[in-house]
């Protein structure tokens, strides 16, 4: 955990490229921008880093608004910067990222590698059908997609991390993909799946709180991991929640602090 710490405190420090403040225009987007790039939800989809590929943990994304602010996540902690636009190349500066430990090292390896291609000097961009490609001088590369943003309502939320507060951590091995919400406006419900086990309960949304009833569930016994991953979402039942929805994210909290984050399945 200290050493994730201390990693994750690196790149808080670094700088994702270094920023050209003389020259007129930095820090924001100029109007030659084209307009593909900024106001556009990229999802992160896989770095090529030395000709090895890696596959995006869930959640990463980038965003490049058009007064110049950026705002993504790495795959676990997320981070905003300032950003220039001139033609094809895009600069992001002055990145601060928060500093949650998380528990796999995959995600963590994924981070570090994503920070480094940022901070690895101005970025050329290339959209390309619905797709935005970045390329560093020396051929690495981020491959992003757009998505449109996730309703609360008839969205399958795929859960995807347990949370506590600050800390983040992704499912145990093999719980991948088991766990998943649907609500139904109409019927005032939410049906899904708590890791190992069918769910239903009533779900009333008011004011940014989901009021969750008592969970309705079928029987079975799992082995341990999807049975950490179902006393994890079982314990969102029975009670008020708060949520947040970051355009296909979202993230169901407790009063204590303790909840699930979540992503939109297509």
């Amino acid at each position: 955990m200290d050493k994730q710490r201390l990693i994750l405190s690196a790149l808080t420090l670094l700088p994702l490229v270094v920023a050209c403040g003389s020259e007129p225009g930095s820090g924001s987007v100029g109007s030659d921008t084209p307009a593909p790039v900024t106001g556009v939800h990229w999802n992160v989809d896989s770095l090529t880093v030395d000709g090895n590929t890696s596959t995006a943990p869930a959640g990463a994304y980038l965003r490049i608004e058009g007064n110049g602010e950026v705002e993504g996540d790495y795959g676990c902690n997320s981070f905003g910067a300032t950003a220039s636009v001139r033609g094809d190349r895009v600069d992001i500066a002055e990145a601060e990222s928060t500093n949650m430990a998380c528990a796999d090292e995959a995600p963590m390896a994924f981070e570090e590698s994503f920070a480094r291609i940022l901070a690895d000097g101005a970025l050329t961009a290339e959209v390309n059908d619905g797709g935005l490609t970045l390329t560093t001088d020396d051929g690495d590369t981020v491959r992003l997609s757009e998505e449109e943003p996730a309703g609360l309502y008839g969205t399958k939320w795929e859960v995807t991390t347990v949370r506590d507060g600050d800390t983040a951590q992704s499912l145990p091995d093999g719980s991948a993909g088991k766990a998943w919400l649907t609500f139904d406006e109409g019927a005032g419900t939410v049906d899904g799946n708590l890791g190992c086990n069918q769910v239903s309960a009533k779900a009333t949304v008011r004011d940014g709180h989901i009021t969750l009833g008592t969970a309705q569930t079928t029987r079975r016994m799992c082995d341990g991991s999807l049975m950490e991953t179902e006393q994890a979402v079982r314990a969102l039942f029975d009670g008020e929640v708060t949520y947040e929805i970051d355009h296909r994210t979202i993230t169901l909290t407790r009063e204590n602090g303790e909840g699930i984050s979540a992503v939109a399945k297509k």
